[in-house]
């Protein structure tokens, strides 16, 4: 019996959407990674995908160049061709718990990549930066707000946007809905607190978003008033830019340093992974090298100091 490899792949979208609760943006990625897959590979029923062709398309994607301005020279990162292989390796699967006769998923060996590198800025610049939003307006208000729940929570900026101003300011946490529609708890510094009740104070409108659009420069012809995930990067790039912090600072760099923040507090892995609502402890893991080389720079400046 034949399948056709376009009908299985919509199917799959289909499943991982609903049965699994993937988000759209993430159901448009492997789209998108296993359409190109296919177009490479010129096949029909999916009995046709070999090791051979699975050998011939990874070196393919290993060639591939990267499509960026003025990286003429450079191919695909080994964690973008990877984003490819996980796709291909969880259709697979998919196959497979169907009993549709195609390569075992095992076959699908991901490309080796470096340590991920984790991009911090000091307590100092940190501080720095959280002080930034001095002024008594709206907008000021609004964005030491933001600035302090990030740090207080260690929220993705989506998490952050999707916040509403009906929240209970007088407990010490909140539920938030993150990746694969997952709830959890996160806590609230008294700091972001009161930067929060003093930004609400100041609000005049009727608004269910947490945090808005203010003054006109911000504003546009549509009906959504909440602030989107760009709007907050770009919030957060103008203050540590006004701080004098010469790295790149995103919504993230405040997530690493609200990780590393409490890793280097004596808080357990186990702890911060809930905290960061990380599906796998391996990915929480990644902070536990920069703890190290703290640990390594504190050891080299205060053991052995015999003369």
């Amino acid at each position: 019996m034949s399948h056709n490899i376009h009908d299985l792949k919509q199917q799959f979208l289909e499943y991982i959407e609903i049965e699994r609760g993937r988000s759209v943006k993430t159901v448009e990625n492997y789209n998108h990674y296993l359409a190109r897959f296919i177009e490479f590979a010129k096949i029909k029923d999916p009995k046709d995908i070999t090791p051979e062709l699975i050998r011939e398309y990874r070196l393919w994607l290993n060639r591939q160049p990267t499509g960026l301005k003025n990286a003429s020279n450079q191919t695909l990162k080994k964690k973008t061709q990877n984003y490819y292989l996980i796709s291909l390796r969880a259709f697979l699967k998919f196959l497979a718990r169907r009993n549709i006769k195609t390569l075992s998923p095992e076959y699908i060996e991901l490309a080796k990549v470096g340590d991920r590198q984790i991009d911090l800025i000091s307590s100092d610049e940190l501080k720095r930066l959280l002080e930034a939003p001095n002024g008594t307006d709206l907008k000021s208000l609004r964005d030491r707000a933001i600035l302090e729940l990030l740090f207080s929570t260690g929220l993705r900026v989506s998490e952050l946007c999707s916040l509403s101003r009906d929240m209970d300011l007088k407990a010490d946490e909140f539920a938030v809905r993150g990746k694969g529609d997952k709830v959890r708890v996160v806590f609230i510094s008294d700091m972001a607190r009161e930067s929060i009740k003093a930004y609400l104070a100041k609000r005049i409108d009727p608004d269910d978003p947490l945090f808005i659009k203010v003054g006109s420069a911000e504003s546009n012809k549509t009906k959504e008033t909440g602030l989107t995930k760009r709007s907050i990067e770009r919030i957060v790039k103008y203050y540590a830019i006004k701080a004098g912090i010469s790295k790149k600072v995103t919504p993230h760099v405040i997530r690493h340093c609200f990780a590393t923040d409490l890793l280097g507090n004596g808080a357990d892995l186990r702890s911060v992974q809930m905290l960061l609502g990380h599906a796998n402890i391996s990915t929480t893991q990644i902070y536990t090298h920069v703890t190290d080389s703290e640990l390594k720079r504190v050891h080299k400046q205060f053991h052995n100091k015999r003369k």
